[in-house]
């Protein structure tokens, strides 16, 4: 049987119309959609690439926002919002950030993020309503949305821009009219997905890779790394003390003793210890720059040895 033919589908987001590479897939041996699925996916990165400076854009709000003392919300619905609630839990041991700095709003609530909710992410006037309920002025609230007009989201920016916050909104659909409440549009285009209207796949790995690439982003510029390593953990547990020990030794040179030591000092607070240590000062010194600099491990290691010179 030959290939069913594809048809051009005049329909606002790239997402739903018919990929021409991918129209034989369901006559493919296994190794031949796998690889198929894959080559599509290829394009994401790319695709990301482009969006690099709106992206940047909205992890200064976002780092703005957090400095002030203000929130980051995410807002989407089905893929998109699952995506969110996942990126704002998965900070909190990763970063140590306190529980409210990112939230996640998802269409339909709690119950959609393991069952479809019929018509969630039509309602504007729900999406306003959860946002009314939760945002503040100096916020920063960050909608995602694969087709770039999902009513849930585009009634969550209308109301969290009327309360004073800014927004940002990551759009999979070049040709979306920008809502005027937008300040910052992020659009990743990674055009038809390899079955038609499956936002699971390319739009929804863009979508992840944006998150991880924003919220990483912000919270570097705000200090919750130390290089290339995670030190705003503590150690409350004998798990986390072990990875904390290994990240002291690695940043430190240091002995496992020594490392050891500085922790139980420290209190288990992996910058205190971590500033202690190669700065060479007392606990209560490391903890007085730590809260100089905002919790800023290479800005308090400065401060210390300007003092000493």
């Amino acid at each position: 049987m030959g290939a069913v033919p594809a048809q051009v589908v005049h329909v606002d987001s790239p997402t739903e119309q018919r990929n021409p590479r991918t129209t034989d897939i369901d006559q493919m041996s296994t190794a031949g959609i796998l690889a198929l699925i894959n080559a599509e996916d290829t394009r994401v990165p790319r695709a990301v690439q482009a969006a690099l400076p709106q992206l940047a854009t909205a992890v200064d709000y976002a780092t703005e926002a957090l400095r002030g003392g203000h929130r980051v919300h995410y807002v989407g619905a089905g893929t998109s919002g699952r995506l969110a609630v996942l990126d704002a839990a998965e900070l909190i041991p990763t970063f140590n950030v306190p529980p409210d700095w990112f939230v996640a709003h998802h269409a339909g609530g709690e119950r959609a993020l393991r069952h479809p909710v019929e018509n969630a992410e039509d309602d504007a006037s729900a999406g306003a309503a959860e946002l009314n309920s939760t945002v503040n002025a100096g916020d920063f609230v960050l909608g995602l949305t694969a087709s770039g007009r999902t009513p849930y989201v585009l009634g969550a920016l209308q109301a969290a821009k009327r309360r004073g916050a800014r927004t940002g909104l990551v759009s999979g659909n070049p040709d979306a009219v920008v809502p005027p409440e937008v300040d910052v549009l992020i659009t990743v285009d990674t055009g038809p997905e390899a079955i038609a209207g499956s936002t699971r796949m390319k739009a929804g790995t863009a979508q992840k890779i944006v998150l991880t690439a924003f919220s990483t982003a912000t919270l570097v510029k705000l200090g919750r790394t130390y290089s290339n390593l995670m030190v705003s953990m503590r150690a409350t547990n004998a798990k986390l003390r072990g990875r904390t020990l290994r990240i002291l030794r690695e940043a430190t040179g240091m002995s496992t003793q020594d490392c050891d030591e500085a922790l139980t000092k420290a209190s288990g607070d992996l910058k205190v210890a971590l500033v202690h240590l190669l700065a060479g000062v007392d606990v209560e010194v490391a903890i007085e720059a730590l809260d100089a600099a905002n919790g800023h491990v290479r800005d308090a290691l400065e401060s210390v040895r300007a003092q000493a010179c």
